[in-house]
């Protein structure tokens, strides 16, 4: 029966989603397409006979789902055996119908979740919705759901932000319709500042917790070698699969109450070991990490448990607890509600009761006042109207008085103005003239700078860098008052680099007196080297020539240094 409710509400979108017009009616060729296609996902027989008898083109127009409903329920429902089909593609079939109609993400790409996201989320919804059509989801549970999804990604849920947000958004029979609830999330209100990878990967932990599926390595029996295979577990059986499409299916391990499951050591080049033992076999099992490996254990130690308690499922069981939660709550609300109501209207009696009682006696009250009143107002009204006549010809005489001192503060005001006048007039006849004079003087400057000008002209053959100093300050007389100080600043500074200039020139000549007395003494000790030479060229040629019996002294100065003079004579000129 719970297979057969979980099938209808897919169904029910895929319907909804061929009624074009919203009429509640489909037509025939469409659910004969519609029917067809669910014999494929779900693994039966096709009936081409009985598909082509009921779905026969004739007179009678579309169907409703209330005239659908036999042969669906003849036909596909009653031919549904649970393991037999892969739910997911199923559900994949209903999903694009209805999606294709109805879901609308942002056309820029900026949804928070992807398409393949929504479909999961599309398949959660449809657990936790309620069991009555069309179908929607309460708020507890869609606070539920996104808890845990916010779970899955450390994430606290804003819940403050959720009730304001489910105050505001239109709920139709006491919740959300998917639709709603796919807006919700893709407007980003809940999960904002995060990676849309990060919530793909939470919509695909929550979605496998509650189909209760994933990847494990086993150990086989007879090759002992570890294979990935596809586990799906149910309270009764666990299941597994040579891959996530569960076409090929591998065997399966029958849960009871005397199965039990054990953490294993790491060995073989294995982590996360655990096993499930059975009354016949143990199963060896690796995880991918621990926290996988906790998650297993205890959906599997759940199964059992569920198994033994009669029940078929963890997350169908705690809906149903939350759900009689809920309708205890309903029901106490309720109680307090009609409590509050009685009281309510016990205390409206004895109010209306004791305001009868005040109105009586207001209505005494009210007429004693009434002619009391009545006698103050007319005393009131002669009183008030005396008043008024003296207040009247006070404020004429105020005004009186007022209008005669603003006519004498009006002449006073125009006797100013008119001597205002004239003195703006003198004082626009001496800012002509004062005009004239300044457009005098410029032009007096004018030609004094020009003459100034010449006069610099000629001057600058005789000292071209004294003129240039001049003619800067010149430049800088022409310049605003404001700018003296700073010609002065810079005179100052130009004489401070003249006068350096000087020194230098100075200091340039004594050096090169200095040098000249070095160059004279370097000619002496080069005088006084070349006779030292001399002296001992003869002393040389009298060693090398010894001399003879009857030989006559030759003149030295003929000999060695003859051939030094020349370069002597040039050294001696190239020094001075």
């Amino acid at each position: 029966m719970d297979l057969r409710a979980e099938l209808l509400k897919s169904i029910w979108y895929a319907f909804t989603a061929l009624d074009v017009e919203k009429s509640g009616k489909v037509s025939k060729s469409q659910l004969k397409v519609l029917s067809h296609n669910l014999y494929t996902v779900l693994c039966i027989p096709h009936d081409p006979v009985a598909l082509e008898e009921h779905f026969r083109d004739d007179d009678d127009g579309p169907v409703s789902s209330q005239g659908y409903m036999p042969y669906l329920n003849k036909y596909i429902l009653d031919k549904v055996e649970e393991g037999a089909f892969v739910k997911e593609n199923f559900d994949e079939l209903c999903w694009t119908l209805t999606a294709k109609k109805n879901y609308k993400p942002d056309r820029n790409g900026n949804s928070i979740v992807s398409h393949q996201d929504a479909f999961k989320l599309w398949c959660l919804f449809n657990f936790l919705s309620e069991d009555k059509y069309p179908l929607v989801m309460v708020p507890d549970e869609v606070e539920y759901l996104l808890k845990k999804i916010c779970t899955a990604m450390n994430v606290e849920l804003n819940s403050c932000e959720l009730d304001d947000y489910l105050s505001q958004e239109p709920q139709g029979q006491g919740g959300l319709t998917v639709w709603q609830f796919l807006d919700m999330v893709n407007s980003g209100r809940f999960l904002r500042g995060i990676e849309q990878e990060a919530i793909s990967m939470a919509v695909e932990e929550v979605y496998q917790e509650v189909i209760e599926d994933g990847y494990l390595w086993k150990k086989g029996q007879l090759r002992r070698n570890w294979s990935e295979r596809w586990f799906m577990l149910k309270p009764s059986v666990l299941s597994y699969y040579m891959s996530e499409e569960r076409k090929e299916k591998k065997g399966s391990i029958a849960l009871d109450k005397h199965c039990c499951v054990e953490v294993l050591p790491d060995r073989d080049g294995k982590r996360c070991m655990f096993c499930v033992k059975t009354s016949s076999r143990t199963y060896e099992m690796s995880a991918s990490d621990t926290r996988q490996r906790q998650e297993w254990t205890l959906a599997i130690q759940t199964a059992i448990r569920l198994q033994a308690e009669g029940k078929k499922s963890l997350h169908k069981d705690l809906k149903q607890k939350r759900r009689e939660q809920r309708e205890q709550r309903e029901q106490r609300k309720a109680a307090k509600e009609e409590e509050t109501q009685r009281l309510k209207q016990l205390q409206e009696e004895k109010e209306r009761k004791l305001q009868e009682l005040e109105l009586l006696k207001e209505a005494q009250r009210q007429a004693e006042i009434l002619l009391q009143e009545e006698e103050q107002r007319r005393r009131q009204q002669h009183e008030e109207m005396q008043r008024t006549l003296e207040i009247q010809l006070r404020e004429a005489e105020q005004a009186r008085a007022s209008m005669q001192a603003e006519m004498v503060l009006k002449e006073a005001e125009a006797e100013r103005q008119r001597k205002r006048i004239l003195e703006l007039e003198d004082m626009q006849e001496r800012l002509q003239e004062a005009l004239q004079q300044e457009v005098k003087a410029r032009q007096d400057e004018e030609a004094v700078r020009y003459a100034q000008a010449r006069l610099l002209a000629e001057e600058e053959e005789k000292l071209k860098q004294l003129m240039k100093l001049k003619e800067e300050q010149e430049e800088y007389i022409i310049k605003t008052q404001r700018e003296k100080q700073v010609l002065k600043q810079e005179m100052e500074n130009k004489n401070k680099c003249l006068e350096e200039a000087q020194k230098q020139l100075e200091e340039v000549r004594v050096n090169r007196q200095r040098v000249d007395q070095d160059v004279m003494a370097a000619q002496r000790k080069l005088r006084q080297a070349s006779t030292n030479v001399k002296h001992w060229n003869v002393q040389m040629n009298r060693l090398m020539h010894p001399i003879g019996p009857g030989d006559k002294r030759t003149n030295m100065s003929g000999g060695v240094f003859a051939g030094y003079q020349p370069f002597l004579s040039r050294r001696d000129s190239s020094l001075k």
